[in-house]
């Protein structure tokens, strides 16, 4: 099969894809800053839970899958696009994934606790786990590009055979397990440190996306074929594994009070590591959503296609915007008390909840107008920004 560099207009729905999960994404970071419940509990508790706190949670599940995938796929077309070398791609891959090693423990953790002590929880989160597999890409993609394919689905499918293994087998090496499979904090240079994305299976997601690149070089019609029979086998797949209810999650679904929250649980899959069920949930639909973005004719203008197209500066700032308009909307409740608590982690980051009022936090639905409000507002500084990396060439501007 012969490849060609996919022209300009082809890569739109890749980044609609991209700007509708970064809007959603902001949801569910504004609830763990703003929402009251979320300070004591988890929204996919289904003791606790409502169908409505549930599903805002859920939603926002497709954002981490499809933003690994499509980082995948998009370093396969910069590689084909730009004509570069697989050295000169594995070199990009490599010093990528150490800047987002480096954003993560100095930006990323002030921007999670507006405060720089060191007996901060050190929070290895999105920005970590991109950078982590980055670098593992870096050696991965010279392999042939149907061993990487077998490479990703074999971790994605096999990786829930080793959820009976526990990291407190392994003794002082227990962190390597929590880097690798099991969420879980350890100690390293006297600090605590929490990982909540292991390796496995993001990279093998990864990988995925990589390897589908090579489908956006294909012609029109057979680039939307794949997709839809990719993102309809992997629904299907999901449904029928999650129905069997022996394999692909360790979280088995079960019989509720009501017809409502048995939906719910079966729908329930465990993200913290991301289960086989979790993965085939979340990309099936995705796949669907990007064959039907491929029919239109977006604008350049389109909030999904700007949103789209400046990931990082994205995910950076709307971070810092959240945190930002809990401290002043902290300021305005609780006057100048609230200085005493506010620079202080957040409870459902891994802050102290007694050091918060048992008060604090707001009803949902201010969640969902501060989300609103946000993606409004940060519009306008992602277009600008757009309108940067496309008149510009600066060699820096592609780690942004």
């Amino acid at each position: 099969m012969e490849l060609r560099p996919p022209s300009a207009t082809r890569l739109l729905n890749l980044d609609a894809l991209r700007g509708t999960v970064m809007i959603i994404m902001a949801i569910d970071h504004v609830r763990d800053f703003f929402d009251h419940y979320s300070m004591s509990f988890s929204p996919t508790d289904l003791a606790r839970t409502t169908p409505i706190m549930f599903f805002t949670r859920w939603i926002t599940h497709f954002c981490m899958p499809v933003f690994m995938f499509a980082a995948g796929g998009g370093a396969y077309l910069w590689w084909q696009r730009s004509r570069r070398t697989s050295g000169e791609l594995s070199w990009f891959l490599l010093t990528r994934g150490v800047w987002f090693l480096l954003l993560e423990v100095t930006v990323m953790q002030f921007a999670y606790n507006f405060n720089l002590s060191q007996q901060n929880l050190v929070l290895l989160l999105v920005l970590y786990i991109f950078g982590a597999c980055f670098v593992l890409m870096a050696a991965l993609i010279h392999l042939p590009l149907r061993w990487l394919a077998a490479f990703s689905i074999a971790v994605i499918a096999l990786h829930n055979l080793l959820d009976p293994i526990r990291a407190d087998r392994f003794g002082s090496a227990a962190w390597a397990w929590n880097v690798l499979h099991q969420p879980g904090v350890f100690t390293a240079a006297g600090r605590l440190i929490l990982v909540v994305y292991p390796l496995l299976p993001w990279i093998g997601v990864m990988a995925a996306g990589f390897c589908f690149g090579c489908v956006f070089t294909l012609d029109e019609f057979a680039r939307r074929r794949i997709t839809l029979r990719l993102g309809f086998g992997m629904t299907a797949a999901f449904l029928v594994i999650r129905a069997i209810n022996i394999y692909g999650d360790p979280s088995r679904w079960s019989a509720q009070s009501s017809i409502t929250y048995t939906v719910l649980s079966f729908f329930n899959c465990t993200k913290y590591p991301a289960s086989l069920d979790y993965i085939l949930m979340t990309i099936g639909p995705a796949l669907l959503l990007l064959a039907w973005y491929d029919r239109f004719s977006f604008s350049i203008n389109n909030p999904l296609i700007v949103f789209g197209r400046v990931p990082l500066f994205y995910f950076i700032l709307h971070f810092y915007a959240i945190h930002a308009t809990l401290v002043v909307m902290s300021w305005i409740r609780y006057g100048h008390g609230a200085f005493a608590f506010i620079f202080q982690a957040i409870p459902s980051m891994g802050g102290l909840r007694e050091a918060y009022p048992a008060d604090f936090g707001y009803p949902l639905w201010v969640t969902y107008a501060v989300w609103t409000g946000l993606v409004i507002a940060l519009y306008p500084l992602c277009r600008w920004f757009t309108h940067i990396k496309a008149t510009r060439r600066d060699r820096w501007l592609s780690y942004l």
